[in-house]
C-alpha cells in the first residue's frame, strides 16, 4: 500500500467538504508549497523545459505529480521531469495559460485544475508582502502584547508553514498587539531567511480566507529572556531543526572498537 501524502490529506478533506471554502484554500496553499515534478516530453536543455500536455475539451493541461515514484507509476518506468516548486509551478502555467493534471490515475488527489485556477492560485501568492516589517520597538521594551484570540483555521495554517520551514528560524509565538491586530514574533532567523518566513505567514492568512485580520510579522534574536516574554502570552510554534551531521568515526578512535585487519 502506497504511503498517503499531505496533499492526498488535504484533497480528501476539500473532496469530503467541497462547499467549505477553507478547504479548498488549505489544498491550494498545500500545492504551492509542495514540489510538484512535471512530465517532460524529453530531458530538460539548459534553462528551459518541455512538459508533455494532453488536450481535454479544446483545453491544454500539463502532467504534474506530488511524488517521483508517482510520475514513473504514470508514465511505467522512468522519464525525464522537471521539479519545481507548487508556487513557481502556478505562475508557468498561468502564463501559459495551460492547466494542471495532477496525480492522474495514479493517486486518490487525482484532480484536473483548470487554467483558471492556477491563475487565481498565482495571484493569491502575489498578494503576500516580499519583505519582513522592522521589529515593533518602543521605549522600555515591548509593546503590550496580549492573548490573540483567532480562528482555528489560522492556527493551523500557521503550523503548517511553519513546519515546513525546518532550520530557518528557531521559534515563533503569535500575540494580539494591544493597539489591535495579530504580530508574528519569529526568533531566532538569519537576514536571509527573513523575507521567505514574512511571505509564508502572510500566505498562511491568505489561503484562511481571513483577508480583514492584520499580521504583523517581527524579527527577534533568540534569547531566554525574549521567549519568557512572548511565552507569557503568545501562543508558542516550533520550528523544526534540521538533524547534526553525522559525524565520520575515524577507525580506531574508539578505544572500545578498535580497527578490523584485513
Amino acid at each position: 500500500m502506497r504511503k498517503k501524502t499531505v496533499l492526498d490529506a488535504a484533497h480528501a478533506a476539500m473532496m469530503h467538504n467541497p462547499e467549505d471554502v477553507q478547504l479548498r484554500m488549505s489544498f491550494y496553499a498545500v500545492l504551492a508549497d509542495i514540489e510538484v515534478f512535471l512530465l517532460l516530453e524529453s530531458e530538460p536543455k539548459a534553462a528551459s523545459i518541455e512538459p508533455q500536455m494532453i488536450e481535454v475539451e479544446g483545453a491544454r493541461y500539463v502532467l504534474g505529480f506530488d511524488t517521483a515514484e508517482r510520475l514513473a507509476a504514470f508514465s511505467g518506468g522512468p522519464a525525464p521531469y522537471a521539479a519545481l516548486s507548487g508556487r513557481i509551478m502556478a505562475q508557468m502555467l498561468a502564463t501559459e495559460g495551460a492547466g494542471l493534471a495532477l496525480n492522474l490515475e495514479v493517486a486518490p488527489s487525482s484532480i484536473m485544475l483548470p487554467a483558471e485556477a492556477l491563475t487565481w492560485m498565482r495571484d493569491t501568492l502575489q498578494t503576500a508582502p516580499e519583505e519582513a516589517k522592522p521589529e515593533p520597538k518602543r521605549k522600555g521594551g515591548l509593546a503590550t502584547l496580549k492573548s490573540p484570540e483567532i480562528p482555528e483555521v489560522l492556527l493551523h495554517a500557521l503550523d503548517a508553514k511553519l513546519s515546513r520551514a525546518a532550520g530557518l528560524a528557531k521559534v515563533a509565538y503569535l500575540v494580539s498587539k494591544d493597539e489591535g491586530g495579530l504580530m508574528l514574533a519569529i526568533l531566532g532567523a538569519k537576514e536571509p531567511a527573513q523575507a521567505p518566513l514574512a511571505k509564508a505567514a502572510s500566505e498562511a492568512l491568505v489561503f484562511s480566507g481571513l483577508e480583514d485580520m492584520s499580521l504583523d510579522v517581527a524579527f527577534f534574536n533568540d534569547s531566554e529572556g525574549l521567549r519568557t516574554q512572548f511565552g507569557r502570552a503568545g501562543l508558542r510554534f516550533d520550528v523544526p531543526q534540521p538533524a547534526p551531521a553525522a559525524q565520520p568515526v575515524t577507525p580506531g578512535s574508539d578505544p572500545a572498537k578498535p580497527p578490523k585487519l584485513r
